[in-house]
């Protein structure tokens, strides 16, 4: 039985779990594939050494005797091909087949290249004189082309990511990739200068993908831009274009993206937002320098060499505090704070190390850094996935009075109407930009789309009656004249592309049957991990069909923990849970959504959760969730962050649940998504509990606001809005 790619990548993830699925992946096609490795190359060694350098030199003995045995399991595996490429490479060997030191020119030898081959006639002797009709430059030129194309087939299969096996220690830090960006003359260059960007045609490409041709690319400074489009459209890589300077941006305007989470260590938080501003810890730290300097150079005597390496010092120590001044560096402690604190740090939480904090937290400390340095151009992707109602209530309201420029890749609409100046379209390789934010956008781009649409079917129609006219007559000879005046009419009209048709999406979940009341209900629950630090007390709530309750609150204050219970995987401490017995209920929780098995098909992980169906069954209901095509039968690590989520409801729904229980369901989706889970929400008739931090995903499925905190769970007599602003007004009332 032979051997297969999974089986190798499973004995890995097995032996050394942990290992990243890059690495993985290579190795299984390398291993399979041993016919591309070198007749004198010892594969099961190369193999160790790769697994050596990702695990890390310094794991203990354990991971050593892990990777022995690894290696000694994936020796027996392959022991067939392996014999059968060692008996081929002592068969090659046998041949007889001499490798020579030395090139041989045999037309510089004394013996003709071709008396050896015949019998007394020397051919070589004969064509002497003729002149050759090779083209010696040509046949070098295609040799070349020939290897170089043999080169590039060879490496094609070669494992392109070993560069990621070294890239932690080719990784610039945060302060060095700062400098480069952003150089400390910046500052004094971008005086008097224009801060404005215009360029008017760029190529953006990932990989082979070109993702912009030609297009132009507009920021005016002090505006405010959303950068909308479709899943997989390249918002973010052209993000990252800009960010690393790939696209010419002017070299005095200074730029900052926030895409990734910080790396903890033992640096408190409010000491990491000081830091970011890596111009201002470099300007302190000279500042400390040069005083230590002149306190060393006062002890000294009057000696000119010592004078004028004093008013060298004091000199440059001006020009420091001045640059301090400039940059406003005294205030910088209590504009940490208070950046910290509307990203929902409390006091005690700003002198935590940042290692203690969770992904989502540190990703909140990289927002503040940012917003902390202040560049000219600040660049944000997705920044409301990783935050709180309460948190993106200040972010909008903070980002409203920004004195720069902002582009930000967002998919929430009520975001974009409160912090959006300018609305940029990305879409079929180029850029659009409409005034005013995404109502705005949506209303022009709509009323854009029907005249172009209008415009379209009434030259088509016009068409159509020309043509018909000459097909009719150009034959007759009383109305030929006529038909070639038409002809010429038509040859004259303009070209008009057909207009983009509107890309829609829908969900569906499947009907649910009635069941009796009461469906699920919390009476005076109170809920702790220690019967001492209690997290929730006394929750009254009642959840029916037709329930369609929106949970809003602090990060922390127990919204997941009331999911939780309502689930039953957590118990109340006191007061009791009353479900329905015939009650399913269907929780979608991000966790989910990454925790989805990335080699396995979307056809493949329904099938392994929900067996008994044939393959066209599971394809049609990944179909209600616009997971169609091939798309359902490619690897789910191949997806994008918005269709694992589709794969996700997928598997929610055949679960037939009563009600739904939904921890931030909008992440990663797009706009078309979005509006698709809202439609099938509102017409679904099942219960709906939903947490999540978009305004409009909760004003149009929610008819309940139920507020999460202090401890407790209840009713807000108001909508999301004027939730918000009470949060914002609150946070501004703090001392």
């Amino acid at each position: 039985m032979g051997v297969s790619s999974e089986d190798i990548a499973e004995e890995i993830r097995s032996a050394l779990p942990g290992t990243e699925e890059i690495v993985i992946q290579y190795l299984a096609g390398y291993l399979l594939d041993l016919d591309d490795a070198a007749e004198d190359e010892d594969v099961l060694q190369v193999t160790r050494d790769i697994l050596e350098s990702a695990v890390g030199s310094s794991s203990n003995q354990a991971k050593k005797g892990d990777l022995d045995r690894l290696v000694q399991r994936l020796a027996e595996l392959l022991k067939e091909p392996l014999t059968r490429r060692e008996e081929k490479n002592r068969a090659g060997q046998g041949t007889g087949l001499v490798r020579l030191d030395k090139v041989m020119d045999l037309s510089k030898t004394n013996m003709s290249s071709t008396i050896a081959f015949t019998e007394g006639v020397d051919l070589e002797s004969i064509n002497k004189g003729k002149a050759s009709r090779v083209d010696v430059k040509k046949l070098e030129k295609q040799e070349a082309k020939l290897r170089a194309k043999i080169e590039k087939r060879s490496k094609r299969n070669l494992y392109e990511g070993s560069k990621l096996l070294d890239q932690h220690k080719k990784q610039q830090s945060y302060e060095e990739m700062f400098m480069k960006i952003n150089p400390l003359e910046a500052a004094a260059a971008s005086k008097n200068k224009s801060k404005d960007i215009h360029l008017s045609s760029i190529d953006v490409s990932f990989g082979s993908n070109r993702i912009l041709s030609g297009a132009s690319l507009t920021l005016a400074y002090g505006r405010r831009y959303g950068l909308i489009g479709r899943n997989g459209v390249g918002k973010s890589t052209l993000l990252r274009h800009i960010a690393m300077r790939e696209v010419p941006i002017p070299s005095h305007i200074t730029i900052l993206f926030v895409e990734q989470e910080i790396v903890g260590d033992d640096t408190p938080a409010i000491e990491s937002v000081l830091k970011a501003d890596v111009w201002r810890d470099t300007l302190l730290r000279e500042e400390a320098a040069l005083n230590a300097k002149l306190a060393e150079l006062e002890a000294e005597g009057d000696d000119k060499r010592f004078e004028d390496a004093r008013e060298e010092a004091q000199t440059r120590l001006a020009e420091v505090h001045a640059r301090l001044a400039e940059m406003e560096a005294e205030s910088g402690p209590a504009r940490a704070a208070a950046l910290l604190a509307g990203l929902g740090f409390s006091e005690e939480d700003q002198k935590r190390p940042t290692r203690s904090f969770s992904g989502g937290w540190r990703m909140r400390l990289a927002l503040a850094r940012a917003l902390f340095v202040k560049p000219a151009l600040l660049l944000l992707d997705e920044p409301s996935n990783h935050i709180d109602l309460n948190a993106l209530a200040w972010l909008e309201d903070y980002l409203q009075t920004w004195p720069g420029t902002l582009l930000v890749v967002s998919h929430d609409r009520a975001f974009l109407d409160a912090v959006a100046t300018d609305i940029i379209h990305m879409h079929s390789g180029r850029l659009d930009y409409y005034k005013g934010n995404f109502t705005q956008f949506y209303s022009t781009k709509s009323e854009r789309d029907r005249n172009l649409r209008k415009e379209y079917e009434t030259q088509m129609e016009y068409r159509k009656h020309l043509q018909a006219f000459i097909d009719r007559w150009r034959y007759n000879a009383n109305r030929a004249a006529q038909a070639q005046s038409k002809i010429k009419i038509l040859e004259k009209l303009p070209e008009l592309q057909p207009p983009e048709v509107e890309e829609t999406e829908t969900f569906k979940f499947p009907e649910t049957e009635k069941i009796s009341p009461p469906v699920l209900q919390l009476n005076e629950v109170s809920f702790g991990y220690t019967p001492d630090k209690i997290i929730l007390k006394n929750v009254n709530i009642d959840v029916g069909l037709d329930s369609r309750i929106a949970v809003v609150g602090p990060n922390g204050a127990g919204k997941s923990t009331l999911i939780k219970l309502l689930t039953g995987e957590l118990k109340p401490l006191t007061g009791h849970v009353n479900q329905n017995g015939r009650l399913r209920i269907g929780y979608f929780a991000q966790h989910h959504v990454d925790n989805l098995i990335p080699t396995m098909s979307p056809v493949q992980f329904l099938a392994s959760k929900f067996p008994g169906k044939t393959e066209q069954e599971y394809r049609g209901h990944l179909g209600n969730f616009q997971i169609s095509g091939m798309t359902g039968l490619q690897p789910i690590g191949t997806l994008s962050g918005g269709q694992k989520s589709r794969v996700a409801f997928a598997m929610l729904s055949l679960q037939r649940p009563h009600v739904l229980l939904l921890d931030e369901p909008t992440n990663h989706l797009d706009i078309e998504g979005l509006d698709a889970l809202m439609a099938a929400l509102s017409s679904w008739n099942g219960g709906v509990i939903l947490i999540s931090h978009d305004e409009r995903f909760i004003t149009k499925v929610a008819k309940e606001l139920w507020v999460c905190a202090d401890g407790t769970v209840s009713k807000f007599k108001g909508d999301v809005q004027a939730y918000k602003s009470l949060i914002v007004s609150n946070i501004k009332a703090k001392p």
